[in-house]
């Protein structure tokens, strides 16, 4: 039986462990209320840096999270950041590249000698060493694999083997597998005396002789389990496995669907070839979702690290493409130029038309576009959607359009206030359908739905919006066609 007392000097010696630890010194003297690097500390590095003391930049860096390491790297100017990872080299552990931005850490590994990065590679899980590999160009990334121990130089290569963005990419090689023939005390000795207990694992895989996973045993599972019980009788054996190809966003909605924690990783002939598990999804969903917003402004990587020429690159392409939509809708204006001539009042309430028509363009093709990223859309309901979302627009038109009618009958004439409401439901209800169907086509044509949406969706609720309102002052003989 255990002494009480002794679990007491356990429980205070851990408590002192704890409050030492440079990972958990976070205090008001470096962060913010909100746990972001203050401007007085980060300057205060800077000076420190500029002034060439480098025991003073490492004495007030060296109480840093790896996390916050990283964030003063990114928070320091492109041509000091060499020497402030310099002033601090053995501060640079796996966790601080790790936590990097892809452009800052691409620039730093440049920067470094192939031998030093090797270093760094060779104390990282695999996912993290092939994520600061994969951006580099292919011969430094070549002569960093070539600096690597044997074995790590395999598993670095087996994972850039595969697309980018897929669980052979991204998964873990440690993966904790045993023998179906184990009985739960053989595995707890195995874990205590041979197992690689220096990776985190949140459940042990269990294998046949071909090392196909046969099912799972949780942790509590094994510790709440008497030693004489063979694992076939108390593993679960209904388990999520991922193939080696399959997409992040996929792997992210495995996750999601099935509160998973972890999960095994299997190549095309079913045998484990690593793990995925919930901290590397978190890591994905945030990325996702991330470059879903930015791809549906046509902002690119929308990073503010980010090389300038990159970032002009992949934004002046859709404004360019949003210019050629935009001729489109001013065609349509040229065409009724006579009727905006002879009625101020069409020049007045255009733009009207044209934003609210966008804005409901907008709010639902961003609906959509979740909608398909998230499995909530797909072949068997789109039609279902479809009538749905056209539904929600008849009703938000009717109502813009009561009110839009009301004002422009009062302010102009009664007919001017029939038109633009009745253009006004026109225009929301295309400007519903586009929101759903623009997206789904892209879908459908095997490309991104956010890529290029926003772009489509602009010009069709734009265009149609002015031919209908225009259209119908014309019809009504509100004003000349020509």
């Amino acid at each position: 039986m255990v002494d009480p007392s002794s679990l007491d000097e356990i429980r205070m010696a851990s408590d002192v462990e704890e409050t030492v630890r440079p990972d958990d010194r976070i205090d008001d003297e470096r962060h913010d209320e909100e746990n972001r690097l203050k401007r007085s500390y980060v300057s205060a590095v800077k000076e420190a840096l500029s002034e060439g003391d480098t025991n003073a930049v490492y004495d007030l860096v060296e109480p840093l999270h790896p996390a916050d390491i990283a964030d003063l790297l990114e928070l320091t100017e492109e041509e000091d950041r060499s020497n402030l990872a310099a002033a601090i080299t053995d501060l640079m552990s796996p966790e601080v590249v790790a936590e990097l931005n892809d452009h800052v850490r691409e620039l730093m590994m440049e920067a470094l000698a192939p031998q030093d990065v090797a270093t760094i590679t060779e104390q990282m899980e695999t996912d993290d060493a092939v994520q600061l590999l994969e951006d580099l160009d292919e011969d430094d990334r070549r002569a960093i694999i070539d600096e690597l121990e044997p074995e790590t130089q395999a598993a670095v290569e087996s994972a850039l083997s595969y697309p980018e963005e897929t669980a052979g990419r991204l998964m873990n090689r440690h993966v904790m597998a045993v023998p179906e023939h184990l009985t739960v005390g053989d595995l707890i000795d195995y874990l205590r005396e041979e197992g690689d207990l220096e990776h985190d694992f949140y459940e042990v895989f269990v294998v046949d002789a071909s090392h196909h996973p046969v099912g799972t045993c949780a942790l509590n599972w094994i510790l709440t389990t008497p030693r004489t019980i063979k694992l076939v009788d108390v593993m679960k054996r209904d388990q999520t496995l991922i193939p080696v190809n399959t997409d992040q966003e996929e792997v992210a909605l495995m996750f999601q669907k099935y509160a998973l924690i972890s999960a095994a990783v299997v190549d095309e002939s079913g045998r484990l070839v690593g793990q995925m598990t919930v901290d590397d999804v978190v890591h994905i969903i945030s990325e996702e979702a991330g470059e879903d917003a930015l791809l549906l402004s046509g902002a690119g990587d929308g990073d503010i690290n980010e090389p300038i020429k990159e970032a002009y690159s992949s934004r002046v392409r859709w404004l360019v493409a949003n210019l050629g939509t935009a001729v489109v809708a001013s065609a349509i204006i040229a065409f009724f130029g006579a009727a905006i001539e002879q009625l101020v009042a069409l020049a007045v309430l255009m733009p009207i038309v044209a934003s609210i028509g966008g804005n409901a363009g907008t709010q639902t093709m961003a609906v959509a576009v979740r909608a398909i990223a998230t499995n909530q859309l797909t072949r068997a309901n789109t039609w279902r959607i479809v009538w749905r979302e056209l539904r929600v627009a008849l009703l938000n038109g009717a109502t813009v359009a009561v009110l839009i009618g009301i004002a422009a009958g009062i302010l102009f004439s009664p007919e001017m206030g029939v038109v633009i409401a009745i253009a006004m439901v026109i225009n929301i209800a295309i400007s519903g359908l586009a929101g759903v169907l623009v997206p789904v086509t892209f879908e459908r044509l095997g490309q991104d739905p956010a890529v290029a949406s926003s772009v489509f969706v602009t010009m069709i609720t734009d265009s149609m919006g002015f031919f209908a309102f225009l259209g119908l002052a014309v019809v009504a003989g509100l004003a000349p066609l020509g």
